[in-house]
């Protein structure tokens, strides 16, 4: 007997976050995310995807012990873009058993029908730094930090088996930094672009010099992904906590701007030291040790990740995304610190970049899938 309790007490909401470290334990692949973030996903006072749309979130309790969970959401702002009535399901764990898979699902399916949304679509959260979908395939790679989500195979299995088809995946491509070339005709592509003198790149040495960016920043991340399956427009609060929240990691002296004639941010590159092995030792904690660690893995790591490479769509097709990817290339050359790197779901539905990325040599290695169920 498989009993769903919603979590509203304090006591609930610490089984609902400890369930997921308590069942991925000891599982090499998996990165622990930062206990604070999940319980901000919680607070409907302080994250800011609550300004705007709803979520729930659920237990799922056998013999009074916790053997799953899951939260429901609709983001509204989405649907209203889309024109769609989707409801979305985020924070799946449940141990390996389909009546605790199929329990969990059926109040995420009352809870949308309630609301009169016809569709489930999932894994998808509450903002575009929560990593989409289910992991199907590279189960031996490990989690590139909190940027996707790591999964136990018999995942698939339980959402399958429920009735969920394919939605979209995202796919995760792997470089070594310092063989990383530009293709000829690439190369050719950006000697064009440069001597229109429309675009220009924009280097930093230091956050402090970031910072004066931000607000560009913040207004080009909202419309670089326009063309995206998972796009909304983002409010000021999202924009200021998920451009804040990159910026925490990104390095200074490897992240690009593409600037227009106007001063107007039109592309970036994002890349991050990826500080997973730390995260790992810190187990979801964040004091004063964990901080210094995190610190010092930004220093020694020799991995990379990409995550979060963008250029508007009107410039596209005036040697933006070959200019784009000529930083990214040399973003991945200029230090011999990175022997490795990662460029982080990319959805096959923005195809010009899967096929960017192809022709530039990468090897998609890890794949993540977003699921939807039709409901009646």
């Amino acid at each position: 007997m498989v009993d769903i309790i919603p979590v509203e007490t304090k006591g609930q909401r610490k089984q609902f976050v400890e369930f997921h470290y308590q069942l991925y334990e000891g599982t090499p692949q998996w990165v622990p995310p930062m206990k604070a973030d999940i319980y901000t996903m919680l607070n409907k006072q302080k994250h800011p995807f609550y300004e705007h749309s709803d979520s729930d979130f659920f237990l799922a309790m056998r013999d009074g012990k916790v053997v799953g969970r899951v939260s429901a959401l609709e983001n509204k702002l989405f649907n209203k873009h889309h024109n769609t009535r989707d409801a979305e399901f985020y924070l799946f764990d449940c141990i390996n058993d389909q009546e605790v898979a199929d329990a969990l699902l059926n109040k995420v399916v009352e809870w949308a029908k309630a609301r009169g949304l016809n569709r489930l679509i999932g894994p998808k959260g509450y903002g575009p730094l929560d990593g989409y979908g289910i992991q199907i395939e590279g189960f031996e790679h490990r989690q590139m930090m909190n940027m996707m989500n790591y999964n136990f195979p018999y995942y698939r299995d339980l959402v399958e088996h429920y009735g969920f088809e394919k939605e979209v995946d995202f796919v995760s491509s792997y470089v070594v930094p310092l063989d990383f070339k530009l293709p000829e005709k690439v190369q050719k592509a950006v000697e064009i672009a440069k001597r229109r003198n429309v675009l220009r790149i924009k280097t930093f040495k230091n956050k402090r010099e970031i910072k004066q960016w931000v607000g560009k920043l913040r207004t080009a991340y909202n419309q670089a992904f326009v063309n995206n399956w998972e796009y909304y427009p983002l409010t000021e609060k999202e924009l200021d906590y998920v451009v804040g929240n990159a910026l925490i990691l990104v390095l200074p002296r490897l992240l690009k701007f593409i600037v227009n004639d106007k001063d107007d941010v039109v592309g970036f590159v994002l890349p991050f030291p990826d500080i997973s092995a730390a995260m790992q030792k810190n187990k979801g904690n964040l004091g004063p040790i964990e901080i210094l660690r995190l610190l010092l893995e930004m220093k020694k790591t020799d991995w990379i990740d990409f995550n979060g490479i963008g250029i508007l769509p009107e410039y596209q097709g005036m040697g933006g995304n070959a200019i784009l990817f000529d930083e990214l290339v040399k973003a991945s050359n200029t230090t011999a610190q990175f022997k490795h790197a990662e460029l982080t779901q990319v959805a096959e539905t923005a195809t010009q970049m899967r096929k960017d990325l192809a022709n530039l040599g990468v090897r998609f290695y890890k794949n993540h899938r977003v699921y939807r169920l039709e409901l009646d």
